[in-house]
């Protein structure tokens, strides 16, 4: 919705003649929505600025929110809406911000009078209503950018490689193994392995809650990568159900060593190193 050079002109005088009352009115309005979320004095300078932005832009002639001569409003407007997504608000607490400027309006309007009143107030309506959505579609941009950026954080989080023994590195997952996260553990262990040079990698499935055929090959090419980079991989966390579903499912992991727990298999790795291993026995109970 684009105003007219007449319809700019008037809007730019309605807002630029009584800056004061307007700001301070709309951020009255904006506060009772916010339920005090928001300091007062971070609201207004919000405010402020699109209402400086709304008039600047107005001045210029016919307001086109998609053309070059809008930059301006719509930085103000995506300054806003990043603002409250990292903040926590929500879409519609943000976009009430800017529908705020549609009370303001009509008392001016109403109080301004004349044969253009009606129409004039018609159309800074459509423009607000497209400037609440240019907010809204910024806002959802920015808290799926948040979003990505968190779920990437997580994944990183949740694959860990961890330094068990001089030349000994393991992977412990937990969770679901997908392509995504399988290439981040590939990734990261391939990385560990450069920076310590160890020769030998555990993986450890004991939280992975169900091998099957996807799964499986995502462990075999992190194997194969890491014996690429001259390591030698050991599964372990085999429990009895995950070892009956392999056997169901016909894979096959070659000669891949693999142990029940994590434990077992780094005895193994301490042997193969010729490091002297022994089981604490466990203390008989007298009768």
């Amino acid at each position: 919705m684009a105003l007219s050079t007449e319809e700019s002109s008037r809007l730019a005088a309605l807002l630029s003649g009584q800056d004061e009352r307007v700001t301070t009115r709309w951020t009255e309005i904006v506060t009772s929505s916010l339920r005090g979320r928001l300091s007062q004095a971070e609201l207004r300078r919000q405010v402020q600025d699109l209402h400086h932005a709304i008039v600047t832009t107005s001045e210029q002639g016919t307001i086109d929110l998609s053309a070059d001569g809008a930059g301006e409003l719509r930085a103000a407007l995506s300054e806003l809406s990043r603002g409250r997504a990292r903040q926590g608000f929500t879409a519609t607490e943000t976009t009430i911000s800017v529908f705020a400027l549609k009370d303001v309006l009509a008392e001016l309007v109403q109080e301004t009078g004349g044969p253009n009143a009606l129409p004039d107030f018609v159309a800074f309506s459509k423009l607000v209503d497209e400037m609440g959505l240019f907010t809204f579609e910024s806002f959802v941009r920015t808290r799926e950018s948040l979003i990505a950026d968190q779920a990437e954080q997580l994944l990183e989080l949740s694959t860990p490689v961890v330094k068990l023994w001089e030349g000994v590195v393991a992977v412990p997952l937990v969770g679901t193994l997908d392509s995504a996260r399988a290439q981040v553990v590939m990734e990261r262990l391939l990385q560990t392995l450069v920076d310590t040079g160890s020769p030998y990698a555990i993986i450890d499935i004991t939280g992975v809650p169900a091998v099957d055929t996807q799964v499986a090959q995502h462990i075999l090419k992190t194997v194969v990568a890491a014996r690429l980079m001259g390591a030698d991989c050991i599964i372990s966390g085999i429990r009895p159900q995950i070892a009956q579903t392999i056997v169901a499912l016909g894979i096959e992991f070659g000669d891949i060593a693999t142990k029940a727990s994590l434990a077992d298999a780094l005895r193994h790795v301490l042997r193969l190193n010729g490091v002297e291993t022994t089981r604490r026995q466990q203390p008989r109970r007298g009768f």
